[in-house]
């Protein structure tokens, strides 16, 4: 009997891998590599989850249009240009699907969010890994990268795992000049960590090559709950739906996630504490001799002396109960990325490895 195979590349993607939940014979854990809010969601929102089961055996709305009009009126944009996904992840599925294939190039950073090049090869398409510049995206490199065959630029604006940012005059000169017929999306997950920034919102008014992508899963606190959005021209929404599963999300995802986006007072206060809380650890890290990079995020960056120091420092965390990420794969070997936890998780972490750095392991 002929052997059963998938097609050509598929066994060439990599699986993505997540940050780490548990530590084997450990209790007392803190969580602080995956970027969650460590203030969950609203009361509001949880309340909202509370009263969603009376109608699980009817089929959510296909057309999110709740949703899109409460996005639409709290952001002040167009809900016709605006699609719902499983977390934003599936929105950038949406737009490697619709725009890129056998033959064409997906281009992105070195340190950008893993996801990227496993889009690309899961269309046949062919990644391709620009340099960027300390740790910052560098818009001439991403240009000259370009070529007739690039079809889609992906870039992380703040970016995921270094917390740097570019500003809106670079992302359109980005945009600009981008040879024709590609796109630019650009991922804003971490928008609302950033006082006054729109995510891109005014580059996809003003251009008809932008998507912007969002997510509920940061600072709105529901990662488990999977849902997204991205807003883009009228013609490329058009586009994304006839590749949307008409039930891709639950009732329970559209009711609670118009919540969250309606609780504006909510965001502002957790960024607020975010700000204060991500300068209190940078500083404290810092004056252990672990610098890192500005951070517009929900999480810092931390730079030790090289890998070795890194993984250990990390082994030690594990054996302390406290989970951070190793980037690595990132290109970021001498690097560990800590989420901003509450002011207990932080305080927590840095008087680990001011330990570590004391000789602990």
């Amino acid at each position: 009997m002929p052997r059963i195979k998938p097609q050509p590349g598929i066994l060439d993607i990599e699986l993505y891998v997540g940050g780490s939940s548990s530590v084997e014979g450990v209790s007392d854990v803190v969580k602080l590599s995956s970027n969650e809010n460590p203030f969950g969601s609203s009361d509001v929102v949880k309340q909202t989850h509370a009263k969603t089961g009376h109608a699980l055996h009817r089929y959510p709305n296909t057309d999110h249009a709740s949703l899109r009009a409460a996005i639409a009126e709290v952001h002040k944009l167009d809900a016709e240009r605006i699609i719902c996904g499983v977390g934003s992840d599936e929105v950038l599925q949406f737009v490697t699907q619709a725009y890129a294939g056998v033959g064409d190039e997906v281009v992105y950073t070195e340190h950008g969010f893993s996801m990227y090049p496993i889009l690309a090869r899961m269309v046949g398409a062919t990644p391709v890994k620009v340099a960027e510049r300390e740790r910052i995206v560098d818009v001439d490199a991403i240009l000259a990268a370009c070529t007739k065959k690039t079809k889609i630029v992906f870039i992380a604006n703040p970016a995921n795992p270094t917390g740097t940012m570019i500003g809106t005059a670079e992302v359109a000169r980005l945009a600009d000049g981008l040879p024709e017929g590609a796109i630019l999306v650009h991922d804003g997950a971490y928008t609302e960590y950033v006082e006054g920034h729109d995510g891109g919102a005014a580059l996809v008014e003003s251009r008809d090559n932008v998507v912007m992508t969002r997510t509920f899963s940061k600072i709105y606190g529901l990662g488990g709950l999977r849902v997204g959005w991205g807003y883009a021209p009228k013609e490329i929404i058009d586009v994304l739906n006839r590749l949307r599963q008409p039930f891709n999300l639950s009732t329970v995802q559209l009711t609670v996630a118009e919540a969250a986006v309606r609780d504006q007072a909510w965001v502002e206060k957790c960024r607020s504490e975010n700000t204060r809380l991500r300068a209190w650890l940078a500083e404290a890290l810092a004056e252990l001799g672990v610098p890192s990079d500005t951070s517009t995020a929900n999480f810092i960056l931390a730079r030790f002396a090289d890998q070795e120091e890194a993984e250990a420092c990390d082994d030690y965390l594990k054996s302390q109960g406290i989970i951070v990420r190793r980037v690595a794969g990132y290109g970021l070997p001498n690097c560990l990325r800590i989420t901003v936890g509450d002011e207990a998780g932080c305080r927590r972490v840095a008087h680990a490895i001011g330990q570590f750095k004391d000789g602990a392991r």
